[in-house]
Order: structure tokens, then C-alpha cells, then sequence
């Protein structure tokens, strides 16, 4: 009797398990060839809070949607078949009008409406896409929003003009060999993102990132090994400059080009509140490579990190609790 009592249990344990593990699978096609014509479609019919990986595969095709994952729509994985043909694509942007308003009344879009894709679900991710917005140089346009714990985004590219990539709230978000453009504060916000073997196109001389790190935060915006490139003519870009007091931005190991300012950094001045931004940020540089790596005429107020602070920036180190590789 104990015998069967234990096989039961071990029977059960081992369903449970399998149960946990079991991965869901949508197929989106445009062509009506997979489950669903548009990702919005199979998003929705993701079961709410579920605690399996649900996986949507998207096939070869250009997508135009403004694409919202909600907060209970947590564990999907986006995964395209192909990063350069697999488009999800609009173009809304701040100013535009909104045909029948915002959830707020707005008539207009605003930045933090002119996404093509929102994230607010946790433990999501997105591979082998290109996510863009295709406004133009007209302001803030919003490609890729980011408004949730636990999001990776690998071998994407993100495409845009001003304010590409939002990553918003205190969220930690993981990027790997992805490649990120724009042109004034494309990569922006207060979450704690790694960045890791991206590439970073600065299309016209401005700044690179618009940090808004909380007080409460140790880590901000940490480039590790990236590349930073610019187009032709492209020859005096900023690293970053703090859109809000606080911000913390590192780059370790990377290779800046030649259009990164001798200066580096810059502190954005005209805050009333905060007038003085520089003596409370945190930009730091370790090791970085590259005609713009010089930093003997970088903005007195930035640092250079020394071995042991370096040694710090590793995944556990700035993720605590979640290991993104894992993911």
C-alpha cells in the first residue's frame, strides 16, 4: 500500500511538473496560413495571468498595428521569423490628433501614446523582429514602450527618430544584440536596463540616452560592449544628458565612434526645479574603446570607474532576484 501511495505521488509530481513547464504555441500570418492574421489577435486570446510561456510565432510579413501586450497578459514570447523581414510597424506621434480621444480625453497623442508596441505585462519578451515607428522627424514618436518588469528583447531592431525606445517605470529590462536608431534621446527613461552587444545609431547629432533613474535605484542605463555608430555627416552626439535628476547611465567596454563629443555628457540645463542636475547624476565610463573613448576632456561632473566599482556591473548584481538568460 505504501508502494502505490508513493508511485501516485511520484505520478502526480511528475504531471504537475510537466504541467508547469508546458508551452502553449500560437502561429500569426498574415496570409491566414497560422492561427491568427494579426498579433493583436493572438495576444488576445492569451489566457489572463497565465503562469505558463506562451509562445506566438510570427511569420514573415510587415505588420501594421499599434500593438499593446496589457498587464494581464503576462509569460508571452514574441518571436518572429526573421528580424529583418518579421515588421511590426505604425506611425503615430506626439501632436498627432486621436481620432476619438485617449483614455485621459486627449485629443491629441502625446509621447507616451505614439508607441507602435506597449509592454506592460511581466516576464514577456520579444526575439527576431523589427519594431518601428515610421513618423519621421516630427517630434516624439515612440517605437518600442516598455512599461514592465522582467522584459528581455533580443536580436530586434528598434527604429525611430526621437524618443525610439521608451523604457519606462523602475522595471528591469534585459536588450541583447539588438540594434537601436534615432535621433534626440533615443533611449529614454527610468527602468534598469542592460544593454548588451547592441548596436546604437545616432541619425543626427544630439543625444544618445535621457535617463530618468529614481533616488531609490542603484543602477540605471549599463551598456555592456556595445557599439555606437552614427550616419554620414553625424559628428557630435552626446552620450547623455539626465531627463530627470538622479539618472544613472554607464557604458563599460564598448566602442564609442567618432561622433561622441570629447565632452561626453551633457547636463541639461533650464530645470527650475532641479538646476543643478549634474551633481546628482551618475554617468560613468570603464574601458570603452574607439576614436570617442577619450576621456580627458569629458564633462568634469562624469566618472571613470575603477576595477573593483566595474566588477559590479554584472547581471545578478543589477537584476537581484531574475537571471534574463533564463528567461
Amino acid at each position: 500500500m505504501k508502494k502505490l501511495s508513493l508511485l501516485v505521488f511520484l505520478l502526480t509530481l511528475m504531471l504537475g511538473l510537466q504541467a508547469q513547464t508546458q508551452i502553449f504555441k500560437f502561429t500569426v500570418a498574415k496570409d491566414g496560413s497560422g492561427d491568427f492574421k494579426t498579433i493583436q489577435e493572438a495576444i488576445n486570446k492569451v489566457r489572463d495571468h497565465s503562469q505558463q510561456k506562451v509562445t506566438i510565432f510570427i511569420k514573415n510579413g510587415v505588420y501594421h498595428e499599434k500593438l499593446v501586450i496589457p498587464s494581464w497578459k503576462k509569460n508571452i514570447a514574441l518571436i518572429g521569423e526573421s528580424k529583418e523581414k518579421t515588421i511590426i510597424t505604425n506611425d503615430d506621434y506626439s501632436g498627432k490628433d486621436f481620432p476619438g480621444g485617449d483614455f485621459t480625453g486627449n485629443s491629441k497623442f502625446s509621447t507616451y501614446t505614439s508607441y507602435t508596441v506597449l509592454i506592460e505585462a511581466i516576464d514577456c519578451s520579444a526575439e527576431n523582429l523589427t519594431i518601428q515607428n515610421t513618423a519621421g522627424r516630427v517630434g516624439q514618436a515612440v517605437a518600442l514602450m516598455v512599461e514592465a518588469d522582467r522584459v528581455v528583447i533580443k536580436n530586434c531592431n528598434i527604429l525611430g527618430n526621437q524618443d525610439t525606445l521608451y523604457i519606462a517605470k523602475d522595471g528591469r529590462n534585459y536588450f541583447k544584440d539588438c540594434y537601436i536608431e534615432g535621433t534626440t534621446d533615443f533611449i529614454f527613461g527610468e527602468a534598469t536596463v542592460v544593454f548588451e552587444n547592441c548596436t546604437i545609431k545616432s541619425l543626427q547629432n544630439s543625444y544618445v540616452t535621457a535617463a530618468s533613474t529614481t533616488p531609490l535605484q542603484k543602477f540605471g542605463f549599463v551598456f555592456l560592449n556595445c557599439e555606437l555608430v552614427a550616419a554620414a555627416g553625424v559628428n557630435q552626439v552626446y552620450l547623455g544628458r539626465p531627463w530627470r535628476p538622479y539618472a544613472k547611465t554607464v557604458f563599460i567596454k564598448s566602442n564609442l565612434g567618432t561622433h561622441i563629443l570629447p565632452i561626453g555628457w551633457d547636463p541639461w540645463k533650464g530645470d527650475d526645479m532641479f538646476p543643478d542636475k549634474e551633481k546628482i547624476t551618475f554617468y560613468a565610463e570603464y574601458q570603452n574603446l574607439g576614436e570617442g573613448s577619450n576621456t580627458s576632456k569629458r564633462a568634469f561632473w562624469s566618472h571613470h570607474l575603477k576595477s573593483a566599482e566595474a566588477k559590479k556591473y554584472t547581471l545578478k548584481n543589477i537584476f537581484c532576484d531574475w537571471n534574463p538568460l533564463k528567461q
